[in-house]
């Protein structure tokens, strides 16, 4: 009997050693909150696909010297399949949906900082928020950075997630001509070449949802990088200013003069372009304020932009109701 007792006890340890890789690295892998699922974005071969850089993982800002209001943040690294998260309003649904690129240099994705806190605001205003776990990390080489055209694969995975909102637009209780994109540095420049990038999709059809139109039909785009080709100058990114129409949506940007991370020439040069292009455009600058605060308040007023951009999607929403005739 001891014997017996013995090799069980073996047996169950060999189990457990054998799949506790498995568990360790299922706990360092992002999930959404509970109520929430990743949908994969592709159904079958991913366009551009990359060898995995290594497993998924995510890392926390622990150290004090890089919370953000005093609070930790969370990276995701090595996406090599993307997915879409989708979070709808309990109450008072407006038809409205966005969705999210947060920022991370190309490299990784700050998922909750500049991702899923931006859901839990915008559903408190009956807006359905569609957070992108993009792949990441890009190739990066001059003079692009991991931007497209450098590299296509954020851009694949931002045109095709559009399209399957659009799809599921029923579905999901969204208006398709409700659609906007909001993103973070990296996922600002996302921002822009979604809204220069919409009228062919950069990958081979894969069904129905690339069938949709990929047009925002309202942008947002914070402290964004890879925009400015030159500092101190106008001079726009090439692929972005030979893109501009005036067919480019309606466009929110915010960038801080002491942002030394992504320069406010970022913004400036964008805003100059879409002026040009005499596409409707709203530049908030501050002296203060920095890079990578996502929606916590701190003492800078640019935290404050939540409330700008509620006002400027007034004026887009009665604009929209007028073009297409919407309630």
């Amino acid at each position: 009997m001891g014997r017996l007792r013995s090799t069980r006890l073996l047996l169950l340890c060999l189990v457990v050693f054998a799949y506790l890789p498995m568990l360790v690295a299922q706990a360092n892998t992002w999930q959404p909150s509970s109520g929430h699922t990743q949908i994969p974005i592709w159904p079958g071969v991913i366009p551009d696909a990359l060898p995995a850089a290594g497993p998924e993982h995510i890392d926390m800002a622990s150290e004090p010297k890089d919370f953000v209001a005093g609070k930790p943040w969370m990276g995701i690294r090595n996406v090599s399949r993307p997915t879409m998260t989708v979070y709808s309003p309990k109450a008072n649904n407006t038809g409205v949906a966005v969705v999210v690129f947060p920022g991370g240099g190309f490299q990784e994705l700050a998922i909750d900082l500049e991702g899923t806190e931006v859901c839990d605001w915008l559903v408190t205003r009956g807006i359905t928020c569609i957070v992108l776990k993009y792949r990441v990390p890009a190739p990066r080489s001059s003079p692009y950075w991991g931007a497209y055209p450098g590299s296509p694969i954020a851009l694949d995975d931002a045109q095709r997630t559009m399209g399957l909102v659009r799809l599921h637009a029923a579905e999901w209780k969204i208006n398709p001509h409700k659609i906007g994109v909001l993103g973070f540095s990296a996922g600002g420049h996302m921002v822009a070449a979604m809204s220069v990038h919409f009228d062919k999709r950069i990958y081979p059809r894969v069904d129905a949802a690339d069938d949709q139109s990929c047009r925002p039909d309202f942008a947002v785009a914070l402290y964004p990088g890879h925009l400015g080709f030159k500092e101190g100058t106008l001079e726009l990114n090439p692929d972005i200013a030979s893109h501009i129409t005036a067919q480019t949506p309606p466009t929110f940007l915010l960038q801080n003069e002491n942002d030394n991370v992504d320069s406010i020439w970022d913004a400036l040069s964008y805003e100059a372009a879409l002026i040009k292009a005499k596409v409707p455009v709203e530049f908030h600058s501050y002296a203060e304020g920095a890079h990578a605060f996502g929606l916590r308040p701190t003492k800078h007023p640019a935290t404050a932009w939540p409330h700008l951009v509620e006002v400027a999607a007034h004026h887009w929403h009665v604009e929209l109701e007028r073009r297409h005739n919407l309630p």
